[in-house]
């Protein structure tokens, strides 16, 4: 267990939330909570709590984790009002789960619950960041494979603090990690970034990802190109730095032009500086509107609260029988401050 963790006075059985956010997976729900309680349970000394968030799915997701929530008071659901993405969906786990230390894994069972036990182990030794580091991705195509592989060298060479190569979300955070992560207010996340930048250390086990063992996969090349940008934007100043890098480029060219005797059309340079610096100007311009404006992250429309002891040692609130809530999502500091 870490020194924040110790230094806390926790007793001799931690609480281990793990966060799962969900959107359209009511065929692969019943396994993933079959192999997750399977584990949980057999972690000595442990009590666990499953913080599962339903990210506006459209089937019969809401219903089949009503049912499992009905069943096991370790259960603790979180409803949006519609599909705020992935991102949202585990800060909003983050921000619900009580747990001394937080497993974030993702529904489809592709990253193995059966690793979560080592995640727990380094954060006993002491580790307050575990990430689990994929050795090999089962059942993905190559383009798929190619495309993760470059990304996390290319976000490796940019990141202004160095982000885990091969590791997902698939991780385990000290609870004083996630004081900190929770309450940081910026709207367009990347988590694995903003847990980098917070510079606690880290460690990593390693793990293979695993086919689909049900439905299909929700991240198609939008959603993943999406991430890569905001990646990239979130972790790296080199996108504010283009321009100027551009703009040398161009210099370079227009003064070896006549040295060389070759000469690109006219105005075509400058055109093409031009637009680039207005296209980066614009992405952050609106990414620092989208977070001015002050809407909260997502918005939940419903939760059912755990009912286990153990959650209610830890947050205040007495062991209840399944209840309801409709409620917006978290304000950011400035609301709160102008709401008190």
């Amino acid at each position: 267990m870490s020194e924040n963790s110790a230094a806390s006075g926790l007793g001799p059985r931690p609480l281990i939330s793990v966060v799962v956010p969900c959107f359209n997976e009511e065929e692969v729900l019943p396994a993933t909570y079959e192999r997750l309680t399977a584990v949980m349970s057999r972690l000595a000394g442990c009590d666990h709590e499953l913080v599962l968030v339903d990210d506006g799915s459209t089937d019969r997701t809401w219903e089949v984790l009503r049912e499992l929530a009905a069943d096991d008071p370790r259960v603790h659901l979180v409803r949006f009002s519609r599909n705020f993405g992935h991102q949202c969906g585990l800060l909003a786990g983050l921000r619900e789960a009580a747990g001394d230390a937080v497993v974030m894994i993702d529904a489809d069972l592709q990253d193995p619950p059966e690793v979560i036990p080592e995640l727990v182990e380094r954060w006993r030794q002491g580790w307050p960041v575990v990430s689990a580091r994929r050795t090999r991705r089962q059942g993905e195509s190559w383009s798929k494979r190619g495309s993760a592989y470059v990304f996390y060298r290319v976000l490796d060479v940019l990141a202004d603090q160095p982000v885990a190569r091969d590791t997902g979300d698939f991780r385990l955070l000290d609870r004083c990690v996630v004081d900190l992560v929770a309450t940081l207010p910026e709207r367009r996340l990347f988590l694995r970034g903003q847990i980098s930048w917070a510079g606690f250390p880290e460690t990593t086990v390693e793990c293979v990802r695993r086919p689909r063992p049900a439905g299909r996969s929700k991240y198609g090349i939008r959603r993943q190109l999406g991430l890569a940008h905001q990646a990239l934007m979130s972790c790296s100043d080199f996108p504010a730095r283009l321009p100027v890098l551009a703009a040398a480029v161009v210099l370079g060219v227009a003064v070896a032009g006549p040295v060389t005797g070759r000469r690109a059309p006219r105005g075509a340079w400058a055109l093409g500086v031009q637009l680039l610096c207005l296209g980066v100007l614009a992405d952050y311009v609106f990414q620092e509107y989208d977070q001015t404006r002050g809407r909260p992250a997502y918005l939940v429309r419903q939760s059912v609260p755990g009912r286990s002891a153990a959650r209610a040692a830890r947050t205040g609130a007495p062991a209840r029988s399944t209840s309801s809530r409709v409620a917006a999502g978290p304000m950011n500091p400035d609301d709160q401050a102008a709401a008190s």
